[in-house]
């Protein structure tokens, strides 16, 4: 027993702690059984539909840990707080319920922030679980004390404390909740160690129902009135807060209208890769087809999302107030809004597409022309280059004309940041509600976690994460956790030996003096082997096809995570 192992009693008074039988003739309902508030805690978030957690524990949680031995609840044990965190995030993203991440106090909750920022930006529901000194050493500069509420207030949406031990179930309730209305995001709850190993009623708090807020009457009208007047409309999918039913309905209304749907950085897939609507992503590194829409269309349609700083170009494009916005979402604070808004319409996207589909127009052949002409552009755009390998070094470009066809329907990609992103946003086929996974806070890193959670959500999926060689080593250790619970993705690992997309703005600014952005790497395909997956490295483009076989194999057939180390051409060091 550590001297950490107390309780209060009286005030700062400390007693060694005592397990209280199961049953007590104390207890709420006289002879009923108690547990203790980190067991209630597991019980808790079981009812409320969670399926894993993701985990780097900590002698301050110890007694949640031991609540999750045998529970329902698969804990993923992650080799860092913020690859913890990132898994977190992206099962949030997945799922209609947040995703949730525990680690300890002080470094652990330190390490775990940048997961926190990406479900903040992100707008991803997610709850982060964080172990406390214990109750009546606060104040005292003890081992690993921080302040958890001026450390995220400003970065979460409730930041709670659990000091009293019979709330347990309520806080739990509380912080899901939280997490999910309104605008989703991320919420942190501190777990003092002495509180949660204290004895309460068993009994769980029912969940709080979440509004969906929805269409109006008035609301239906004024949208059908600006639709019937506009030439050029266009709707602009994003956010996390989707389910596939909706997603697949709003598809069925914009075809059937003819009318063209474009998608928020990097969140492709809401409106199938392969729809008549689809026109192309709208973001950092756009194809040039959508990079006008935004100026060109007389009728905007923001579902899920807001356009934002990425989506304006640094709140420049789409400024003009006289140009109509409507904004679909259901915070009514309007966060991260830039340029106009004619209309705000408080729904979350599955009501306001319910609410759509009742809706009838007649079809223009200004839609028709307008949604052609723009799928055109963007089907040509996302045409895959020959697969046919060349001569020299591995390119990027033959990795996807190759990888591409060898996909099933139902693909999924995750990436973190940087310009190997570019080649998943041209040719990835999206064709469904979150089959793509990134972090819209440009937060590197984030590849590798977000593979193993989705390949973990969803076995048997083919689970593709593309990273580059500055970001695979933020979180590649991570493949230890990939390995252990037999999550099985393929690994592209684009390796041109620099921080390349910083590097391209040194040029841009600063040209001739390339500072800082360089990298030497270690063999990658080694390091998959020793992590106990298929690993292999390939410098020369004829080898690209054979190694896509042979990784792709090492998954269907042995089961485990697949890694391609790709040397692909390097820029000329220029001084």
């Amino acid at each position: 027993m550590t001297a950490t192992d107390t309780q209060p009693v009286d005030g700062d008074t400390l007693a060694p702690f005592q397990t209280v039988p199961e049953t007590n003739p104390d207890s709420p309902n006289g002879n009923g059984p108690l547990k203790s508030a980190g067991h209630v805690i597991v019980d808790s978030l079981v009812a409320h539909g969670v399926e894993r957690t993701f985990v780097v524990p900590g002698e301050s949680f110890l007694d949640v840990l031991d609540g999750l031995h045998g529970s329902d609840i698969e804990t993923v044990v992650c080799r860092h707080e913020g690859g913890a965190a990132y898994m977190a995030e992206a099962d949030g993203k997945m799922n209609q319920r947040p995703g949730v991440a525990m680690v300890t106090r002080g470094p652990g909750a330190a390490n775990a922030h940048v997961g926190l920022h990406t479900a903040w930006q992100d707008s991803t529901p997610m709850v982060l679980f964080v172990g406390l000194i214990p109750f009546a050493h606060r104040d005292r500069e003890a081992f690993q004390e921080f302040d958890i509420k001026a450390w995220f207030d400003t970065g979460a949406k409730r930041v709670m404390v659990l000091d009293h031990a019979e709330r347990a179930s309520e806080i739990v309730a509380e912080a899901m909740f939280a997490a999910m209305s309104g605008r989703p995001g991320p919420v942190v709850v501190g777990l003092p160690e002495d509180i949660i190993r204290q004895q309460v009623s068993p009994a769980l708090h029912p969940a709080v129902p979440v509004a969906a807020g929805g269409m109006s009457a008035t609301d239906a009208g004024a949208l059908a009135e600006a639709l019937a007047e506009a030439k050029k409309p266009l709707f602009v999918t994003g956010g996390n807060d989707w389910t596939q039913d909706a997603a697949t309905q709003l598809t069925e209304w914009l075809e059937k209208h003819s009318i063209p749907a474009a998608a928020e950085w990097r969140t492709q897939g809401t409106v199938s890769f392969d729809s008549p609507s689809y026109v192309g992503p709208i973001g950092y590194g756009r194809p040039r087809p959508t990079y006008d829409l935004l100026e060109e269309t007389d009728l905007l349609v923001f579902v899920g999302t807001v356009p934002g700083d990425v989506i304006t170009d640094g709140f420049v494009c789409r400024q003009d107030w006289n140009k109509k916005n409507f904004l679909v979402t259901i915070d009514p604070s309007l966060r991260g809004r830039s340029g106009p808004v004619s209309r705000q319409i408080v729904a979350k996207p599955d009501a306001f597409v319910r609410d759509l589909a009742g809706i009838e127009l007649p079809v223009k052949d200004e839609w028709k022309a307008w949604t052609a002409r723009m799928r055109a552009e963007q089907s040509a755009f996302a045409w895959l280059p020959p697969a046919t390998p060349g001569n020299g070094p591995a390119k990027m470009d033959t990795l996807m004309a190759n990888l591409v066809p060898r996909l099933p329907e139902d693909a999924q990609v995750t990436f973190g940041a940087g310009e190997h992103t570019n080649w998943a946003h041209r040719y990835f086929p999206t064709r469904r509600y979150a089959s793509m996974l990134s972090a819209r806070n440009g937060s590197m890193g984030y590849s590798v976690p977000s593979a193993i959670a989705a390949s973990l959500a969803s076995p048997g999926r083919r689970v593709v994460t593309i990273a580059g060689d500055g970001e695979f080593l933020m979180n590649g250790q991570e493949l230890a956790t990939a390995a252990q619970y037999g999550a099985t993705p393929l690994v592209i690992v684009m390796d041109n030996q620099e921080y390349g997309t910083i590097r391209t703005h040194q040029e841009r600014h600063y040209p001739s003096r390339v500072s800082g952005t360089q990298l030497k790497n270690p063999d990658f395909g080694l390091m998959a082997r020793a992590f106990g997956g298929f690993g292999i490295t390939v410098a020369e483009d004829k080898d690209i096809p054979a190694a896509l076989d042979a990784a792709l194999a090492a998954i269907d057939q042995d089961g485990v995570f697949a890694l391609i180390h790709l040397i692909v051409e390097q820029r000329v060091k220029a001084y």
